[in-house]
């Protein structure tokens, strides 16, 4: 099987917008995955990562839309922190985009 869990249930854009924590990742190639929005067939999201493996500079989403929506526009949203079962992590990005449909992926998604 190419991934465990549901990308679907894993969606937690609303939840990162409101500083909440995120939803039940899924797995993917032995890395945990938050779904951050969908396009259709496909679904995309960011690797979950322990911030202690994450040597970049780090942001609140609240931190960042301060002046306006500016956390909207990143397109990779690098660092962004987060929380998962109590624990402060980090979106990790860039993007990446999960397909509905095929041959390696088709398998995560329960629509």
């Amino acid at each position: 099987m190419a991934g465990e869990g549901d990308i679907c249930a894993s969606y937690s854009a609303d939840r990162i917008g409101g500083e909440q924590p995120v939803r039940r990742p899924f797995s993917f190639e032995g890395q945990l995955w938050v779904c951050i929005g969908s396009d259709g067939r496909d679904r995309r999201a960011f690797q979950l990562v322990d911030p202690a493996t994450f040597h970049d500079p780090t942001f609140t989403y609240g931190g960042r839309v301060r002046d306006g929506h500016e956390g909207r526009r990143d397109p990779n949203g690098y660092g962004m922190l987060v929380t998962h079962r109590r624990a402060t992590m980090v979106l990790r990005g860039p993007e990446t985009r999960f397909v509905r449909g095929t041959e390696r992926l088709g398998a995560l998604f329960h629509l």
